[in-house]
């Protein structure tokens, strides 16, 4: 199995409600970066009656063009894929305007608990003040006129993830789980990398022919990349294996090595996702440490 290819040609069209399929259109936050690639996709399902998916930060300039498209139309959902800052935010100031009813799986919560002394180190970067109208387990469905929207529970970049399906499609709101762009950050203790292979397993056994994710474009061809989003996983799992086995004790050693061609702004997230890594291989019996894992820890193979 090859690796995934990445899909970079992607143009935001900032502040412009985009239609990218029957009943859905796109607008772009402008607030491009490492994380975010040119910005957060926030999405509107429906007509007259709609449901608005990711509403995306705080920002001025992105209220007023998501205002403008829904200019004329009933909102009578808000639905968050999940709590970091670039996505739930202006859910608050959105239903203010509008009164609709707020959905998601629940607030923000870690993976796993912290372990003595540990920081995480994505506290910020997370909207701690997210709270649904009403939680939505896996399988739930919220409707409105014309569309249903049918939550999957997608954890492992966040615990409280979900992708969304549009019923009597094949188009599934994939939010940051899987994205055409890059591979989704995984970095405890909000995520865990075995509940992020086991939502890449649940998605497979899927029918989806398009996913619309929260940030680049759309990924046309969802079963052979999440095939190609594993076999790259597994093959991270391999180089962490290999690096013990040639001697390496320290995530920071890994992490010169597996990610020598990767931007050093992201090294902080590289270290994280070892991190994850190293977790499930614990779990797994295939690796050991005196202790908790953490970044500064030392591994052997067990």
């Amino acid at each position: 199995m090859k690796a995934p290819e990445f899909e970079l040609d992607f143009r935001p069209a900032h502040g412009e409600a985009v239609r990218v399929a029957k009943g859905v259109q796109r607008i772009t936050v402008n607030n491009p970066g490492p994380f975010t690639f040119h910005g957060t996709n926030t999405y509107i399902v429906g007509h007259k009656s709609v449901a608005v998916i990711d509403p995306g930060p705080d920002d001025d300039a992105h209220f007023h063009a998501l205002m403008n498209a829904l200019q004329g139309r009933e909102v009578t959902h808000i639905a968050v894929s999940h709590t970091h800052s670039d996505h739930s935010p202006l859910v608050r100031r959105l239903a203010g305007e509008t009164g609709a009813t707020v959905v998601g799986e629940g607030p923000h919560r870690a993976a796993r608990p912290l372990h003595a002394g540990e920081v995480n180190p994505f506290a910020e970067s997370s909207d701690m003040d997210f709270v649904p109208d009403l939680a939505l387990p896996n399988g739930a469905r919220v409707e409105g006129d014309g569309w249903s929207l049918t939550a999957v529970a997608t954890p492992g970049h966040t615990a409280n993830h979900l992708a969304f399906a549009l019923d009597t499609t094949d188009i599934l709101f994939s939010a940051d789980h899987v994205m055409a762009w890059a591979t989704s950050i995984v970095a405890p203790p909000d995520g865990s990398m075995a509940e992020y292979m086991a939502s890449l397993d649940k998605l497979l056994e899927r029918d989806d022919r398009l996913f619309l994710p929260g940030h680049g474009g759309p990924v046309n061809e969802p079963a052979s990349f999440v095939r190609a989003l594993k076999a790259h996983r597994k093959m991270r799992e391999r180089a962490v294996l290999e690096r013990l086995r040639a001697g390496d004790r320290h995530i920071a050693d890994m992490v010169k090595v597996i990610y020598a061609s990767t931007d050093p702004r992201l090294h902080g997230a590289a270290a994280l996702s070892m991190l994850a890594h190293i977790e499930d291989l614990i779990e797994q019996g295939r690796v050991e440490t005196e202790g908790p894992p953490a970044l500064n820890s030392v591994y052997r193979l067990a």
